[in-house]
């Protein structure tokens, strides 16, 4: 949480340019719904929305962008249906129906995983090894811009 709170990342939920990127992935994926979330202590929050609209934050237990933040690589479960590790989640076995989820963390320069910019299908699909690279940068760029949005605020103080 010490890496949100220095990025000051959740005081404005949602953002126009993570909303642009959120649309920018999913229509580069042609996925219903892409996301940039930021993991917090108890919730989820959603930065930037595409597909979920109204929606601005999930609990941490029921986000599958809490297990994209375990590592440094993108996460994907192609069938979630498949996914043992996913067996208890109301996303995948309740009423939302989720089916695909590929996330790439968000991570500072120092190691730190802010969050992850992901995309979600209500069907099963593939994700080569190229898409997961692809993911990775969008994730990168999302980093970038926080990097500047940090920078913007400290000159204006």
């Amino acid at each position: 949480m010490t890496s949100l709170r220095y990025f000051d990342v959740l005081s404005e939920l949602p953002d126009d340019y993570f909303n642009s990127l959120a649309k920018t992935i999913a229509m580069t994926f042609s996925a219903p719904i892409g996301l940039v979330t930021m993991v917090a202590d108890e919730d989820v929050y959603f930065r930037g929305n595409q597909g979920m609209e109204g929606i601005s934050k999930v609990p941490r237990g029921k986000s599958l962008c809490s297990l994209a933040i375990l590592d440094t690589r993108p996460t994907v479960f192609e069938n979630a249906l498949e996914e043992p590790c996913l067996m208890r989640n109301p996303l995948v076995h309740g009423d939302f129906g989720l089916r695909f989820y590929a996330g790439a963390p968000i991570v500072t320069k120092e190691g730190f995983c802010l969050g992850s910019v992901c995309i979600v299908d209500k069907n099963p699909r593939q994700f080569s090894q190229e898409d997961r690279q692809l993911l990775s940068q969008f994730a990168d760029v999302a980093m970038s811009q926080l990097y500047l949005n940090y920078q913007h605020r400290v000159e204006q103080d």
